[in-house]
């Protein structure tokens, strides 16, 4: 295990954009594999790898560009360690950042099923709320700890590993009928 970490680490420092987006990917997938299986109970036959797959593809292309790229900005916006910059960073990603970025995630998933915009806009009504509320019940106490003990440059891989489950949720959630 401490090889795997070595290795990532080295392929972090030679290629951290393209690292961190490939992390965020793959535990995209892996969080719609544990929905599929431990949420839904699909079993391997019931199992949609094209739902996977999209959901790989929605990390690669949106979880992890956008994510990593508000890191950035919200290090120069809010810049330093201390716990009161985290406190601050935490209530910027929380208070502005994570609303609109469920929106748009779960209007994207959408999308990429094939709903049409009044079947999005349904689904937003139905299913926005209950997310957000999830979602402050989980991140607020991660970020916190993210922004205070994390480097920049492992933030995103942190929040992706804390997110298996939380992407497991959202996988559900994005991908109920």
């Amino acid at each position: 295990m401490a090889g795997l970490w070595r290795g990532y680490q080295r392929l972090l420092a030679a290629h951290p954009w393209k690292v961190q987006i490939i992390t965020a990917g793959s535990l995209m997938g892996v969080g719609d594999v544990i929905s599929q299986q431990l949420v839904e109970r699909r079993g391997v036959q019931g199992h949609s790898v094209e739902r996977t797959l999209k959901m790989m593809g929605v990390g690669l292309c949106f979880v992890g560009p956008v994510v990593g790229s508000w890191y950035n900005v919200l290090d120069r916006l809010v810049p330093g360690s201390t716990k009161s910059v985290a406190l601050k960073k935490m209530l910027l990603d929380q208070g502005g950042f994570a609303p609109c970025f469920l929106g748009c995630f779960l209007t994207i998933v959408s999308t990429l099923n094939g709903l049409s915009k009044e079947e999005i806009w349904t689904k937003l009504k139905r299913d926005y709320k209950d997310a957000l509320i999830t979602n402050y019940y989980i991140w607020p106490a991660v970020q916190i700890a993210n922004f205070y003990f994390i480097p920049l440059y492992h933030r995103l891989a942190v929040v992706q590993c804390v997110a298996i489950v939380w992407n497991s949720y959202l996988s559900w959630k994005a991908n109920k009928a």
